[in-house]
């Protein structure tokens, strides 16, 4: 069934877990997701990425998570994640999102204020929650740059502020992770999340979360984070059963698309069991 954003973190909340919130480019990876989901029973979210849109444009896998969230067994927010311009953000709502983020970590403090809090109005009134960034990950988000990290992890005082001012749903932030495959083991800066948590008193979202040990992700939720997102090591894994897939000498495209699915979501239960304290 399709659901908020902020039912999925109210579980999350009562059962002291966080929920997996996973990139779905590819009609095999949205199977693997839900299908993870259903075996457990346990809420999921799935997500488009702006910067998926090459590979498949909203417009088209758009209706088609909001219908197999409808169709599902288990409550599913379809969430679109790294959402660039307020239009992009505005199309997602229309085709039926129920939530949405606005990544205005790359600029200045008060043009993020500004775009989010317009975001907020717009998607609120249309029933539809909102997550916003303070902070820059490593990989994609930080591109180039060379940063500190006091230049890349979220300040607790300003996101107080930007909680406060822009009425957001849940606050994504930097305390370590990364976009991306890990070179080395994240180290998380866990005092940092406590205290967010504790002035800003909504739901924390771990961005780039696949890669991260049991322990972190376990102290992480604990801390307060709610929403964990993971796509690379699962879309890993997908490749990984197509090579198999290959190397066992499968005839045909389907064949090899239900090898790696079956990867992946092998993969999400793995990650799903430690989210949900399974």
């Amino acid at each position: 069934m399709l659901v908020s954003l902020k039912e999925v973190l109210n579980y999350a909340e009562i059962n002291k877990c966080g929920i997996g919130s996973f990139n779905t480019p590819t009609l095999e990876s949205l199977n693997a997701v839900i299908r993870a989901a259903e075996k457990l029973n346990v809420p999921v979210i799935i997500m488009h990425a702006q910067c998926h849109e090459a590979e498949s444009p909203l417009e088209n896998i758009g209706p088609v998570m909001v219908l197999l969230a409808k169709n599902a067994k288990v409550p599913v927010c379809v969430h679109l994640d790294h959402g660039e311009t307020v239009e992009y953000l505005k199309k997602a709502i229309g085709i039926g999102f129920s939530s949405v983020m606005f990544d205005g970590s790359a600029l200045a403090y008060e043009k993020n204020v500004e775009i989010t809090k317009e975001v907020v109005e717009y998607a609120h009134k249309r029933g539809v929650d909102v997550e916003a960034e303070i902070g820059i990950l490593g990989g994609r988000e930080s591109g180039d740059r060379k940063l500190s990290k006091e230049e890349m992890y979220t300040d607790p005082i300003l996101a107080q502020k930007f909680v406060h001012e822009t009425h957001i749903d849940a606050l994504a932030c930097s305390f370590g992770t990364a976009h991306g495959f890990y070179t080395e083991a994240p180290k998380l800066d866990f005092p940092r999340i406590s205290k967010i948590r504790e002035l800003c008193k909504i739901p924390l979202v771990m961005h780039g979360g696949s890669g991260v040990n049991q322990e972190d992700y376990k102290k992480a939720i604990q801390l307060g984070v709610k929403k964990i997102n993971y796509y690379s090591y699962m879309a890993r894994e997908g490749l990984k059963g197509a090579n198999e897939a290959l190397k066992n000498g499968v005839k045909f495209y389907h064949e090899l698309a239900a090898i790696a699915t079956k990867y992946m979501e092998e993969d999400v239960l793995r990650a799903m069991k430690v989210f949900y304290n399974k």
